[in-house]
């Protein structure tokens, strides 16, 4: 089952400019309790990076850090607010071993076809150091569906969310938290973060 949907990355590839050029600060709440979990200098993965503020904010912190994304224009973005090379990565191409102590999937991951996200939660898993420390967030429902700017969302529940996370065994700890929020569409979201450790 394909990781993407071709319409939400036109989505991202017409606007790649707007959106990465938008005044938005970086998650330093949500930085700061996934770092705290990484030794320094940890290095990260970054899924879906964006315009590139959240690997811009933990390279300062000190983090040696891979940004990506699955946008060839959202990554030429990054590219020029990090001064450094993005890798343009689709979720379903992550094929490294052991190779992160943390994974970054800040608003990305939500955008993978629900059939799909099993399969990538085992890449992630697998890319992952035993300890590796994984951030995800994602817009809660109940069914998947589209936004009013056509983007495809898988709106997971809490019980969704953690069922796709695998085996309680494959996780040393697994956090989900709700909060109310927003995105770029502006409008009330349910937001669910969630925070896991692999087993050692």
């Amino acid at each position: 089952m394909p990781g993407k949907d071709d319409q939400t990355l036109g989505f991202y590839a017409e606007e790649a400019g707007a959106y990465a050029g938008r005044n938005r600060q970086a998650e330093h709440h949500r930085i700061g309790l996934f770092t705290a979990r990484l030794a320094p200098g940890a290095r990260i993965l970054e899924l879906g990076c964006g315009g590139g503020q959240d690997s811009e904010e933990m390279l300062r912190r000190g983090f040696d850090v891979v940004p990506t994304d699955g946008s060839p224009e959202l990554a030429r973005q990054a590219e020029r607010r990090l001064g450094r090379r993005v890798r343009v990565l689709l979720f379903e191409d992550l094929q490294e071993g052991a190779a992160y102590d943390g994974v970054w999937a800040h608003a990305c991951l939500l955008h993978a076809p629900r059939p799909a996200l099993p399969g990538i939660m085992d890449r992630i898993h697998a890319a992952l150091r035993p300890g590796g420390v994984f951030y995800a967030s994602f817009k809660a429902g109940e069914t998947e569906g589209r936004d009013s700017l056509g983007r495809y969302f898988n709106y997971l529940s809490a019980t969704e969310l953690r069922a796709v996370y695998g085996a309680e065994t494959r996780w040393q700890s697994l956090e989900i938290e709700e909060e109310m929020g927003s995105g770029y569409d502006r409008q009330p979201t349910r937001w669910l973060h969630a925070l896991a450790i692999k087993a050692p």
